[in-house]
């Protein structure tokens, strides 16, 4: 199992980023959250199966129709297992 903190920059604030997120996230089975943060960027943190954390990653770096993504961080952390679902976060 595979945990990782995902920052994501562009024009993904009031585009429906998070929803995005959370759909193809519940699709594939991962964990986690996703939100908003005051400089402009979505942070993500999920939790899953390595394809399943690939799988999302990948859709990150495309986003929305309505998103421009420029930047997608990947940082790996220690898989903790503390997510029941994935959730939007305010």
């Amino acid at each position: 199992m595979k945990r990782v903190r995902v920052y994501v920059s562009g024009v993904v604030q009031g585009v429906g980023f998070r929803y995005f997120t959370k759909k193809v996230a519940k699709e594939i089975g991962v964990k986690g959250y996703v939100m908003n943060l005051s400089d402009g960027r979505v942070l993500v943190v999920a939790e899953g199966e390595e394809e399943q954390i690939e799988k999302l990653i990948s859709a990150l770096k495309v986003g929305p129709k309505s998103a421009i993504v420029k930047n997608v961080e990947v940082i790996e952390e220690e898989y903790k297992g503390e997510f029941e679902n994935f959730e939007v976060r305010y």
